[in-house]
């Protein structure tokens, strides 16, 4: 039966978060928006005056403090919203506050190309004169961007294409939600279902074979039909980004995109020859998978099928809190107490509600405690949740707790990080404690679909994009054919001969939004990577590992994402994190062979 979910208001506010660390109430909120809206003038003041150390300095403290208000108006009107996403009172305070951000962000268009038209002797005084110390580090990362900078005038018009130039997203994922149709698909009894964009990878986790296979061929038959048009959206992105890149003086799409993070092009190429010397690893994994869904065939609609039989153990929200304050502890008493104020102080909202935005998420602001929404239900999954937005939580927290509000907030490269070391440390925990052989498979499946997904197949995907975008730099024509060439022929290395290929399989590479936005998914297999090698540290070295890593959660953006996690004890330059990470994978695949035997599998 469906459990029917009670409105906002009838919410028990016991689970609830408490929004007073932002703002007190709406009214409060409010004023807050009334007063800052004069601020934004004074950014504009600055147009024509960032000539010197003095007004550059005025200027990057004013910007901190806009800054600084504006995230805390954005974040409460954000988190009202995301109560109860019907709540029209919520929908225009995030309406009013977006407005007022792209506001800023007009008025401060001018302030960067400014900086960087300075001649270079100008700006490196600028950059170590001793009144710019607490700003040092952005303004070295501004002068950076010097050589691949343009004229005001000719920014200017790039920015104004920018709809146009990333218009082949769009149009790709509005024919994906709104224009493909797919054919209904029966199951094993004969039962028709619907087939969609929003349950397909639902069915292509079900029990029942034949409706996986069917999904999977009606789903990609679909694609097959629109193969040209997604060729041709998809290399018109790319061919922006070639552009772009070339305008930019960039030597690559590629150095283009990983200079954002100042992550170096040997940390790319690095994760894909590691991890290619790992596939026999996977393809062992492969064996065991068909093993143990007793079939002698293993096709790609049987790669999500579920392995967790009697995974249906429920754990109350109390019960939740005890395991992640226990698997915490190992990180010190003082990261475990701030988890218990998490919890103590109503910093998590937690179940469902009638209007409430899905999914999981960590937000707060400097200024603010850390807070994370919750969809909570008792399955192990929402446990794991739980743990994962308590990492973003804590390393906001502990970031904000040591850096200036400058440099608090981390990098989308390192975001993952610490939230998944927090899952990897709970799976261990549990695994630890687990006795019944069934329950332990079911954990180190879990275990082994997380590197599976994360590492092994954005390392497929980071491939392909460097791969098609190579290819269109150096004038190959991205058609549909190239494209899906391509993609078979990573498919066939990546998954080897244990599994079957199926002919939808090439069109696969159509479906991944984030190939939209190029260089990104590769972040995705290096941190998870990070993560797995920081959390063995963590339970094998103790004390030293728990020192650095609780020391990288502190950094902020004050280093590199590269300095950052070289300081916690990873080397991005080089493969050991990558192999730490695989070999453990290998050791979770024959822990996991050993539970299958003793089961009689």
């Amino acid at each position: 039966m469906t459990k029917v979910l009670k409105e906002r208001k009838d919410m028990d506010s016991t689970y609830m978060w408490d929004l007073s660390s932002l703002y007190e109430s709406d009214e409060a909120w409010e004023k807050a928006i009334e007063a800052f809206k004069p601020e934004i003038d004074k950014i504009s003041s600055f147009e024509g005056k960032l000539n010197n150390a003095e007004n550059i300095l005025n200027y990057y403290q004013l910007l901190t403090a806009s800054d600084r208000t504006l995230s805390d108006l954005f974040c409460y009107a954000n988190l009202r919203y995301s109560e109860d996403v019907t709540n029209e009172k919520a929908q225009a305070m995030y309406s009013r506050v977006y407005a007022l951000a792209v506001k800023l962000s007009t008025a401060n268009s001018f302030a960067e190309p400014e900086i960087i038209s300075l001649d270079e002797s100008t700006l490196n005084e600028i950059a170590t004169n001793p009144i710019m110390k607490d700003y040092e580090v952005i303004l070295k990362r501004v002068i950076k961007q010097k050589p691949h900078t343009l004229s005001g005038k000719e920014e200017a018009i790039i920015s104004s294409l920018g709809e146009v130039l990333n218009a082949s997203g769009k149009i790709a994922n509005d024919l994906m939600d709104a224009d493909l149709v797919y054919e209904p698909v029966k199951d094993k009894d004969n039962i028709a279902h619907e087939l969609n964009g929003s349950n397909f990878i639902q069915l292509q986790m079900s029990n029942d074979r034949e409706l996986r296979k069917n999904a999977f061929h009606s789903y990609y038959n679909s694609y097959k039909q629109h193969n040209t048009t997604f060729a041709n959206t998809y290399s018109t992105c790319v061919k922006a980004e070639v552009q772009q890149a070339q305008l930019r003086n960039f030597a690559s799409t590629r150095e283009m995109s990983l200079e954002y993070n100042e992550i170096p092009l040997a940390v790319y190429d690095t994760l894909i020859a590691t991890v290619r010397k790992h596939l026999p690893t996977m393809y062992r994994y492969e064996r065991l998978r068909k093993r143990l869904l007793g079939i002698d065939d293993l096709h790609y609609y049987d790669l999500y099928a579920p392995l967790n039989v009697g995974n249906d153990k429920e754990y109350s929200y109390e019960e939740a809190k005890e395991m992640v304050l226990k698997t915490v502890s190992v990180l010190g008493e003082d990261y475990k107490d701030v988890v218990k104020r998490a919890f103590d102080e109503n910093w998590i909202d937690v179940y469902p509600n009638k209007g409430k935005t899905g999914g999981a998420f960590s937000s707060g602001t400097y200024d603010s405690n850390p807070y994370i929404l919750l969809n909570y239900t008792e399955g192990l999954d929402d446990v794991s949740t739980l743990i994962h937005e308590m990492g973003h939580s804590l390393h906001t927290y502990h970031s904000n707790t040591h850096q200036p509000p400058q440099y608090s907030g981390y990098t989308m490269f390192v975001a993952e990080v610490a939230s998944t070391v927090n899952e990897n440390l709970l799976i261990e925990q549990l695994l630890k404690e687990c006795e019944d052989p069934q329950a332990k498979l079911n954990l180190l499946n879990q275990y082994l679909e997380g590197f599976k997904g994360t590492i092994y197949r954005q390392t497929m995907f980071a491939e392909f994009e460097m791969r098609a975008h190579k290819a269109a730099e150096e004038g190959e024509a991205l058609n549909a054919s190239y494209l899906n060439n391509l993609y078979a022929e990573l498919i066939k290395d990546y998954f080897g001969d244990e599994l079957v290929f199926d002919d939808e399989v090439q069109y696969e590479w159509s479906r991944i939004p984030h190939f939209y936005r190029p260089f990104y998914v590769y972040g995705y297999a290096t941190g998870y990577s990070a993560a797995v090698a920081l959390s063995e540290a963590i339970l094998n070295e103790g004390d030293s590992a728990v020192k650095r890593y609780r020391e990288f959660l502190s950094m902020g953006s004050s280093k590199t994402p590269v300095e950052e996690l070289a300081h916690a004890g990873v080397d991005l330059s080089k493969p050991d994190y990558l192999d730490a990470a695989l070999n453990k994978f290998a050791e979770v695949v024959e822990e996991a062979e050993k539970v299958a035997d003793q089961l009689g599998k």
